[in-house]
């Protein structure tokens, strides 16, 4: 079977839905996906997928390949990401595919995959490629069936959460998966909420579900400029990522929300995981408050891994996935991680907006994307640009490279999901800030044809 091995991801499989997931691929991959964890010893895979026009034709190709491998299938429906985690603890089951395109645009999809309550990610997702090439499947008779977790995972998070102060919000839920669960959350906690884009449409006619660029924000930015209230939300394409905008209509970087939950969460001695895209005020909160800050690879599932490797309870990413371990199961929670992070600022009688601006300061760019001509054109570039400088500047490699400078610091690396290389760049002055990105926007620009977006 010829296939695009670039679909299969480090943490995930994605592509271009039209090119890429014929129905007999994705047969295949689910017969590959059954029959690995069959092998294991697991009876049942839980199935879920988002709202793209794609994903129930995807969801039912892959069922109809792992039932034939033996495995029984419990479908969930049309979910967000974080619901399909929550199954393996609520339902016991072993292994959990998501379909989801996530944060891509409307004519991708994807499949994200759990086992054991563990990311299956690297080398377990190039085992499926594999197993597929030379057709190395299970055969067996399984049963499906269908079950509405939903209003457990809606009633879970509700009883969680504690809203000390009746406050003010806006939602923006992106047209896209938040809309299943989110408003009727918010809508059972003490709050008074003003939802924009809260009906399904796959084609998310209003704005891309990407809550970590600032163009897909307007309309949100706008209602809390003009407007007397304590924060907005706003979720990604499969509501597994969160984006924070304060009552002045700036956005909250993760990493400062982070820093923010901080004082809630975070116990003297505690490991905090974030990963090579955060700025330096994060690490100086941890530092401050006693913790041991860890810095790693971008990535849910190497997060989520490290969490576990070392008993760390709270982690997050750049991009918005966030992950709590202290009463929670530890998975990326758009939904919940919003939902805490408004019973945080509810004990507090001060504006997000003074909240943030009390963190230490740095001159940080937001994340920069720079598309490349292929994925192949984007690994190219990011060994070339790594080499370079790991060759005559201090660089932390663990992922793409994150340059040491005398006033600041600047991080190439290479998207798992696009062809796209991210960076990002920070200096104690808009100056140094600004010095450190030309120096390495021009590196980039010599090394290969790619497209540096007008903004920057």
């Amino acid at each position: 079977m010829k296939f695009n091995p670039y679909v299969f991801r480090k943490y995930d499989i994605r592509g271009i839905v039209e090119e890429d997931f014929s129905d007999i691929f994705v047969n295949a991959l689910g017969k590959s996906f059954g029959t690995k964890v069959k092998r294991i010893g697991i009876k049942e895979i839980a199935i879920s997928g988002d709202v793209r026009l794609s994903t129930n034709n995807l969801k039912d190709n892959f069922i109809e390949g792992a039932l034939s491998t033996g495995v029984d299938i419990i479908d969930l429906g049309i979910l967000p990401t974080p619901t399909n985690y929550y199954s393996m603890w609520k339902l016991d089951v072993k292994a959990c595919v998501q379909v989801t395109g996530s944060h891509n645009p409307s004519n991708m999809n994807g499949f994200k995959f759990s086992v054991n309550k563990n990311a299956f990610f690297g080398d377990e997702i190039q085992n499926l490629k594999n197993m597929i090439e030379v057709e190395d499947f299970e055969k067996g008779n399984a049963t499906l069936v269908k079950h509405n977790i939903l209003d457990d995972y809606i009633e879970m998070i509700v009883k969680k959460i504690k809203i000390h102060r009746r406050m003010n919000l806006v939602m923006d839920c992106g047209n896209a998966t938040a809309c299943v669960a989110a408003p009727e959350i918010f809508n059972q906690l003490n709050v008074n909420l003003k939802n924009i884009y809260s009906d399904i449409d796959p084609t998310f006619p209003n704005h891309h579900p990407d809550p970590s660029d600032e163009k897909n924000l307007k309309e949100i930015i706008s209602i809390l400029k003009a407007g007397q209230f304590d924060a907005g939300l706003a979720f990604d394409g499969d509501a597994d990522r969160i984006g924070i905008i304060d009552n002045e209509g700036n956005l909250v970087f993760p990493d400062q929300l982070m820093a923010l939950m901080l004082p809630e969460i975070l116990k003297k001695g505690d490991n905090i995981v974030f990963d090579v895209k955060c700025s330096k005020t994060l690490e100086d909160e941890i530092l401050r408050l006693g913790g041991n800050p860890i810095i790693w690879k971008t990535g849910h599932s190497f997060i989520k891994q490290k969490m576990k490797e070392i008993s760390c309870k709270f982690a997050g990413e750049m991009s918005g996935h966030i992950f709590i371990g202290d009463n929670y199961y530890g998975f990326d929670d758009g939904i919940y991680v919003g939902a805490k992070f408004i019973e945080i600022l509810s004990k507090q009688n001060i504006k997000l907006s003074d909240l943030v601006a009390q963190l230490p300061k740095y001159f940080s760019t937001p994340e920069i994307r720079i598309e490349c001509a292929s994925d192949k054109e984007k690994f190219r570039i990011n060994d070339e640009i790594s080499e370079f400088y790991k060759n005559n500047y201090d660089c932390l490699d663990i992922d793409g490279v994150r340059i040491s400078f005398p006033n600041g610091w600047g991080l190439v690396r290479a998207s798992n999901t696009q062809p796209v290389l991210v960076c990002r760049f920070e200096g104690d002055s808009e100056e140094k800030m600004n010095e450190i990105k030309n120096s390495v926007l021009k590196k980039l620009i010599s090394l290969g044809d790619i497209k540096i977006p007008d903004h920057v």
